[in-house]
């Protein structure tokens, strides 16, 4: 992984690193979602749980191996959002958009004809998520929140740490980005990018720095970022994502929700995500003591501990 880490949003441009590891997938297929082809994976039997990977642009393969735990008891479905890994590009960057990735997470759930379904949306996926189950709270029978935003403005504070992170302890990274800056360069320049995401993924994303080795490789569409978060992402949060606001909505859900933080993210710093017990009271809240942006890397057993327990509720 490395073309990296878009900060924060999981890992837009992430994964192609020497160290990842390639891992197994389970059986897939295509359907037509909103005019699109999109691809999809399943894995066991047993109530549905949807997976939203992060980005904007990530594809689904973040996930693989971890959750293959779940399919023992639960039909673990996978995808890539449009114009993501194997799904169908756009002709046009104007047509991602936030509005679409949530809309087509429900064309999806049609497309497989699955009834009510759980949801785990990751980093950029909760907010999707938190917008899915907002806009089609009938179709939702469990929502999970990893590591995510209720805002653009709690996103934008979040970069804001990921680059004082920088200056910090990169402070000669920090002055060629401040030298490019000057000169009208944003984020998306491909020069801007190279120097940004040679930062180590460690400073970020984990606890144990060393376990970046075991995020798997994963498709990544930086078009994708770039669009929906906006050209200068990594500084200044733009786009759809600029917008976005659920606070004032999340008391509204009535279905179980669980929110997942890791103790050293400094991607979704634990001082804004315990807002999340503020706007969702009635949520179930964890926060894993040994992990970043990942817990599920770091903490494979202890997730899927919390999971199963919240899922078989």
């Amino acid at each position: 992984m490395k073309r990296i880490v878009s900060c924060p949003c999981c890992i837009a441009v992430l994964f192609c690193s020497a160290v990842a590891q390639r891992t197994g997938h389970p059986p897939g297929d295509y359907v037509t979602v909103n005019g699109a082809r999109i691809w999809y994976e399943s894995e066991g039997q047993g109530e549905p749980l949807v997976l939203i990977s992060g980005g904007p642009g990530d594809s689904h393969g973040i996930f693989h191996p971890f959750f293959s735990r779940l399919a023992n008891q639960h039909r673990v479905v996978y995808f890539d959002a449009f114009g993501v890994g194997k799904s169908e590009q756009a002709k046009s960057r104007k047509e991602y958009t936030f509005a679409r990735d949530v809309d087509d997470l429900e064309g999806l759930r049609k497309a497989l004809g699955l009834s009510r379904i759980n949801i785990l949306g990751q980093s950029y996926g909760g907010m999707v998520a938190q917008a899915y189950a907002l806009k089609y709270p009938e179709s939702v029978a469990r929502l999970i929140l990893a590591d995510t935003f209720y805002s653009g403005r709690m996103w934008q504070t979040n970069n804001e740490n990921c680059n004082y992170e920088i200056r910090n302890q990169y402070p000669e990274v920090w002055a060629r980005l401040q030298k490019m800056r000057a000169q009208g360069l944003k984020s998306s320049a491909p020069e801007h990018q190279r120097e940004y995401y040679g930062v180590p993924l460690g400073l970020f994303y984990f606890h144990d720095a060393s376990k970046v080795q075991l995020l798997p490789q994963a498709d990544s569409n930086p078009d994708v970022y770039y669009t929906i978060a906006g050209d200068d992402a990594d500084f200044v949060i733009g786009g759809d994502i600029a917008g976005l606001d659920f606070r004032a909505d999340l008391h509204k859900l009535k279905m179980p929700v669980l929110v997942l933080g890791g103790r050293f993210d400094r991607v979704s710093i634990p001082r804004y995500a315990m807002e999340f017990k503020r706007y969702v009271p009635q949520a179930q809240f964890v926060v894993f003591e040994s992990s970043g942006h990942f817990p599920f890397i770091e903490e494979p057993d202890e997730t899927e501990s919390v999971l199963d327990e919240f899922l078989d509720k």
